[in-house]
């Protein structure tokens, strides 16, 4: 009898224990994807009625240099190229530079049509930062424009990103990214993550400060650029993650944006993502400083809540949340984690569809999101693999993409 007692308080005690992981897991992940939003959008309010945002001049023109950095872009350059000269911005205030470092395919050829455009080239690869380093060697003006060669800019993006800089505490400026295809593989899904991720960044920006800026287009103040090692694998946040160390804020200016198409397949977005997770726990042993609440509060409050949660504890949450609610229902048969597993179940089951639909390059339809979300967490994972190993080099293959933006 003592046995069987003792047998049921262990299960009783493992059922409770599973249960608060179970809701520990359920909050993490709640506030990472909404709970964080919705407090932005209180503060935010809170904070427009009590200190509304300073009024600037609409036009507000500096002399500023765009950098493209290009890498076997023969199929497109000359198209962005065209793009870039047709931008509204006053003669002579903008000055351009390509730089092709690498490139074997006919790009030199094609920038050599343009002499009103700094062509900078070296036969060797060393990756995009290296040859960001590289160019700024070359700007001579006080603020710079950085976008891929495989994104196309409205033609107000410059006049509306250099209006912030009118505010002395603006060291740098990010756009919107924007994905231009609807169909294909993974373009549903990438498309809903952005929008959301530009909705977070939006509401960022009015509260404090943006924290990691997409280098599809960000701007900067030329001075306070900062010459990273070449090994950092997605240099464009944690360049806007130096800028805010420095003391300074990054705005974000949606209505300059940068159209970019989907990745062509499963396999290249896999690849994509893999690698800026990569980056990212690289960034986060880089940045420690900023996990400091007393020197950086309400910096450190936004890195963590957006970035940091998203990945590490949020796709552990996901695992945890799962076996917990399966654990307390086979334990205690409550019904509430019964349907709390089996909805799970369909959402993965749905996730797997999408994949399987993502693998032979048809759109994941009406499974997006749930194939989209999890395959994100998947990368993370991998990501985690790649930078522990040390498998993931700064320099890397470049993803197809689908044609025609």
């Amino acid at each position: 009898m003592e046995v069987i007692i003792l047998f049921g308080i262990s299960v009783l005690l493992m059922a409770r224990a599973w249960e608060t992981i179970f809701w520990i897991s359920f909050c993490i992940l709640f506030y990472t994807y909404a709970g964080y939003p919705l407090l932005l959008l209180l503060l935010v309010s809170l904070k427009k009625k009590l200190s509304p945002p300073p009024r600037f001049e609409p036009r507000f023109v500096l002399p500023v240099t765009h950098v493209v950095a290009a890498y076997n872009e023969g199929g497109i350059i000359e198209e962005k190229i065209k793009n870039c000269l047709s931008l509204n911005y006053p003669p002579g205030k903008m000055k351009i530079i390509f730089i092709t470092d690498g490139s074997t395919d006919h790009s030199l050829s094609i920038l050599k049509g343009f002499p009103s455009i700094l062509h900078l080239h070296e036969d060797e690869r060393h990756g995009k930062l290296a040859a960001m380093n590289r160019a700024m060697n070359f700007v001579d003006t006080d603020f710079v424009v950085f976008s891929d060669a495989n994104t196309m800019l409205n033609r107000e993006s410059l006049l509306l990103m250099m209006s912030h800089y009118q505010d002395d505490k603006v060291g740098g400026v990010a756009g919107e990214k924007k994905i231009a295809l609807s169909d294909g593989a993974v373009a549903p899904g990438e498309g809903l993550y952005w929008q959301y991720e530009s909705f977070i960044k939006r509401l960022d920006s009015q509260l404090h400060t943006v924290v990691g800026a997409a280098g599809e287009l960000f701007s900067m103040r030329s001075a306070i650029y900062t010459q990273l090692p070449k090994q950092i694998v997605i240099e464009d946040f944690v360049q806007s993650l130096k800028i805010c160390s420095q003391g300074y804020v990054v705005r974000y200016e949606p209505g300059a944006y940068a159209t970019e198409n989907a990745s062509l397949s499963v396999k290249d977005e896999l690849e994509r993502k893999i690698r800026i997770s990569a980056g990212g726990f690289q960034a986060m042993t880089m940045m420690t400083s900023l996990l400091n609440l007393l020197r950086h509060p309400v910096l450190t409050f936004q890195y963590v809540s957006h970035r940091v949660l998203r990945w590490t504890l949020a796709p552990l949450a996901l695992v945890a949340l799962f076996v917990s609610s399966l654990a307390v229902w086979l334990s205690t048969k409550s019904p509430f984690y019964g349907y709390s597993s089996l909805g799970q179940v369909i959402f993965y089951i749905a996730a797997v569809a999408g994949w399987l639909r993502a693998s032979r390059n048809q759109s994941p339809g009406p499974v997006s999101v749930p194939f989209y979300f999890s395959f994100m967490n998947f990368c993370v994972f991998a990501g985690l693999w790649r930078f522990l190993t040390g498998g993931q080099p700064a320099a890397w293959k470049k993803a197809d993409r689908l044609s025609k933006i």
